[in-house]
Order: C-alpha cells, then sequence, then structure tokens
C-alpha cells in the first residue's frame, strides 16, 4: 500500500482537507463539490447467496481505467460488521482485486457505523428518558427502533417495561441493523452538516394519544446527535491494491434501505476524478431502482453507463429470462446504456459463456478480476469507454404519485409483477401518512433472491406486508413477505 497522502495527491486533493486515521486511511474534510467526472454505475442480474461480486468487477474495472492512463476513483458502500461474522463475508473485492486495508475497512474502519449506532440509540435512551421523567409530549406510541451493527435475530423483539404509559402495559419493541437503520439513511443522502441537522430533526419518533407525530427536534436533542455525527459526515479515502483511489463511505442495506453508499462520497469522487465506479447493491431491481428513483433524483446526480455483472452459476439459477429482465429495465426503464460484465470463475464451463455471449442483446464482455484485477477487466473497461454515452435519466414513477402508486409502479415496471396486494395494515398507514409523504420515494424490502417472491418464482404478485415512514430520510419503506430488519446468523458463522 502507498501512503493515503500520496493516494490523495493523485487526485490533486490538498493536503490541508486530508486528515490520516493512520498511514493508509483518512477522511477528506471538505464538503465543497463541482462535480465534472462520469459516473459508472454497477449492479448486477439477481444474485446467487454468495453474491455475483460487484465489487470485485467494480474494483477491477478501476484498476484498469487507472491502467489506462484515465484519473479513475471508487466510491464504494462500508461494510456492515453483522454479514462479514455471517455468511457472506467481508464487502472489500478478493483476489487481486481488493480495497485495503481490507481488515480495518471490513470491521471499524474510521468509526462511522458506531458513530450512526450511538447517535441512533442516544436518541432512543432520551425518548424513553423522557417518558420516564413524566412524559410532557405524550408519548403514547414509540416508532423508532434501536439498532446495532451485527447479526442478531434475538433482538427482533425485546420487550421494555415502561410503568409511566398510560396503559402502563410492557412496550415490544425490536432492534434492526445499523444498516437499515433511518440515520444511516439520512447520513447518506445529505450534502451538508445543515441538511444533517434538518433532518436529523424531522425524524418521527413515535405519536401522541391523539396520534400526531411527535419529532426528534421536539426532545431538543438534535445538537447531541450532531456532535456524535460531526466526524461520520466526511468521506473516507482508502485505495485498491492497484493504487486507485477509493472513497468509501456510509453502508445502507439495498434489500431493506437505499443501497448505495453516500452522496456525498459521490459527489466528492466525481468533482476530483474524471471517471468514478460506483456500485448498488444485489441486483438492478433492488439496488438500480433506488439509486436511480431515491439516491440520483434527490442529489440530481446520473449515470454515463451502467455495468451489469452475470455469473455463471447465477444464470443458471435464475435463468436468462431473468438477466433479460433486468437488461430490459435499465434500457426501456431508466433509460440508461447497458454493458452486461461475466465475471469468471474457476471451473466455469466455457460453452455455457460463449452461449451468453451469443445470446446477449446488449455488449458483453468476460472479466477476471479475481484472478487478474485490473488486467483481467481492460477488455470491460475499453467497452465501458466506447459505450458511454450521456442520456436523459427517466424515472420508475413521478414524484407527484402517491405512494401507493409509486410502490405499484416499481413492482410492475422493475419486477414484472401483474398485480401488487396491501395489506390492511399496510392500506391503514399508507391513508395516515398520505398528508406527510408529498414528493416521498419509496424502498421496497423484499427478498433479493428473487424479482418478486423467493419460495414462488413464478408468482406475479407482490404482497406488500407492511409500511414504515422514514420522515427525516424523505422516503417510505414497504415491507414486502418475511423480510426482516435485524437478519440473524447462519448455522455456521465466520469464526
Amino acid at each position: 500500500m502507498e501512503d493515503i497522502l500520496k493516494i490523495a495527491e493523485k487526485l490533486n486533493i490538498d493536503k490541508e482537507d486530508v486528515e490520516c486515521y493512520g498511514k493508509y486511511k483518512a477522511k477528506i474534510r471538505k464538503l465543497d463539490f463541482a462535480p465534472k467526472g462520469k459516473l459508472i454505475l454497477v449492479t448486477a442480474m439477481t444474485p446467487t447467496k454468495s453474491g455475483e461480486g460487484k465489487t470485485t468487477v467494480s474494483i477491477g474495472i478501476a484498476d484498469a481505467l487507472n491502467s489506462l492512463g484515465k484519473k479513475i476513483s471508487l466510491a464504494l458502500r462500508e461494510p456492515s460488521l453483522g454479514p462479514t461474522f455471517g455468511m457472506k463475508g467481508g464487502a472489500t473485492g478478493g483476489g487481486k482485486a481488493v480495497v485495503e486495508p481490507s481488515e480495518d475497512i471490513n470491521l471499524h474502519f474510521t468509526g462511522d457505523m458506531h458513530r450512526v449506532t450511538t447517535a441512533n440509540n442516544l436518541l432512543c435512551a432520551n425518548i424513553d428518558n423522557h417518558i420516564y421523567y413524566g412524559n410532557e409530549l405524550d408519548i403514547q406510541k414509540v416508532t423508532f427502533p434501536r439498532c446495532m451493527d451485527l447479526n442478531d435475530r434475538a433482538l427482533r423483539e425485546i420487550t421494555i417495561n415502561e410503568e409511566k404509559l398510560k396503559n402502563n402495559k410492557p412496550r415490544k419493541e425490536n432492534f434492526v441493523i445499523t444498516p437499515a437503520s433511518e440515520i444511516m439513511a439520512i447520513l447518506c443522502l445529505v450534502e451538508s452538516e445543515r441538511e444533517l441537522r434538518k433532518r436529523l430533526g424531522n425524524i418521527i419518533i413515535g405519536e401522541n394519544s391523539k396520534g400526531e407525530p411527535i419529532f426528534a427536534r421536539d426532545l431538543n436533542i438534535v445538537d447531541s446527535l450532531m456532535k456524535i455525527l460531526k466526524d461520520a459526515i466526511y468521506p473516507n479515502l482508502v485505495q485498491t491494491a492497484g493504487g486507485t483511489p477509493c472513497f468509501i463511505h456510509g453502508g445502507p442495506f439495498a434489500n431493506i434501505a437505499q443501497g448505495t453508499n453516500s452522496v456525498i462520497a459521490t459527489k466528492t469522487a466525481l468533482t476530483y476524478s474524471d471517471f468514478v465506479v460506483t456500485e448498488a447493491g444485489f441486483g438492478a431491481d433492488l439496488g438500480a431502482e433506488k439509486f436511480f428513483d431515491l439516491k440520483c433524483r434527490k442529489a440530481e446526480l446520473d449515470a454515463d453507463a451502467v455495468v451489469l455483472v452475470v455469473t455463471m452459476k447465477a444464470l443458471r439459477e435464475q435463468g436468462m429470462p431473468n438477466l433479460l429482465k433486468h437488461i430490459d429495465t435499465i434500457e426501456k426503464v431508466f433509460n440508461k446504456k447497458c454493458i452486461v460484465a461475466i465475471n469468471h470463475f474457476a471451473g466455469d464451463d466455457e460453452e455455457e459463456i460463449e452461449r451468453l455471449k451469443t445470446d446477449c442483446p446488449v455488449p458483453c464482455s468476460i472479466c477476471y478480476p479475481f484472478e487478474e484485477g485490473g488486467d483481467g477487466c481492460k477488455e470491460l473497461a475499453k467497452l465501458l469507454i466506447q459505450n458511454i454515452k450521456k442520456s436523459k435519466l427517466k424515472f420508475a414513477y413521478p414524484l407527484c404519485s402517491t405512494i401507493k402508486e409509486k410502490i405499484k409502479a416499481v413492482a410492475r415496471k422493475v419486477y414484472g409483477a401483474k398485480e401488487v396486494e396491501f395489506s390492511d395494515i399496510a392500506e391503514e398507514k399508507l391513508q395516515k401518512y398520505e398528508k406527510y409523504t408529498k414528493n416521498f420515494e419509496v424502498v421496497i424490502a423484499k427478498s433479493q433472491y428473487a424479482l418478486i417472491d423467493e419460495k414462488d418464482k413464478t408468482s406475479k404478485t407482490l404482497k406488500v406486508e407492511d409500511v414504515q415512514l422514514k420522515n427525516g430520510a424523505g422516503f417510505v419503506v414497504a415491507l414486502c413477505g418475511k423480510i426482516n430488519l435485524m437478519p440473524g446468523l447462519p448455522k455456521n458463522p465466520r469464526k
């Protein structure tokens, strides 16, 4: 690894704006953007449970562009501790396409995950403390959950004995994993400290006896939250094994949150680079949809090209129609140029690969990031340069639609659903939220392993079981099927 100050020099970042965390990590303490670079989004077809290597391909593309003489940087999400010790493991790439120092990044990094967790739980502690000491705000229903950056299914439901409430009954509550918390979502959408303060204050923490919302600002807690998050707002700079600069900042999940790195990191990268490679979590139905409909719309960003990662394992498991649907979504729903990257794995059937290249309706390239790093992605990088073309971004839904209409639009256009069913609970909440959610986006939380229903992949009906209002973040989450906001560890977790 090179000294992080040398990595910053490659992007002409002023030394005064670089705050080093040791020799190989730094925060860029500047929130002043002039985006000029071309943005490349890396997404995937519906993945297998081991993932299709979006991060590895992203790193490989960036290192390849770097070797071709381009001023390039990456903008990636920060890994969560939970999955690192679960089945998926770390999220810094692998083989010769890796971000360093990988162990630091996968564990505590610069402390941002812990800052978000602490801010979240300080707010929760103040809610219960307010109730204990008289409850002047008349909080009768608490809706803001605690969080922890671990996979711990035992925390999916807890009981809090709150004697000061009028009904004098124990309160059922739950933890969510930190990447699914509203404060993480907010951190990844803001562009300034002023906006962060405003959005934190707009968090709805509960309801009074009249059913009216109570906000975080009503507790006079926002100053304390800002103090905890004062360093978390700045993006982190590291490097790939090939010496390419990489901004890692924010880590919301794509099946239960917006699934992209922070707006601040993306705009910082675009300010200092001619090309920026970023990724959105899981398949294009979850990650790319939220990248365009939520992140790009809020931050006035766009992508100049989209790389769709495919593995032969995923193609066998999901089928060619699945790949074609994702290509169709990228090109017809969002009006973006799509390039397919076949992420090569040892043992792949070469005849199957050739058939895919023949049948694929868009430009297609086989790449070897794990085995060869940037050298294994040069053909893909050249193909990208040839196909980068600015096109007007389209969205799956207009902001003026109701939340219900937005959910239906995503389900039909992006998932291929014919019907959308709303539970009685979801219907009731949608009516209640209507006056708060004008111009809000939607985040659909569903299984990442199927377009609609993991257990019945032939199903054409999306079932919305519940909805949650994230007022500070400015979106509504639609919970579909049996999606959990707190993952559990597998039978044999990583040791």
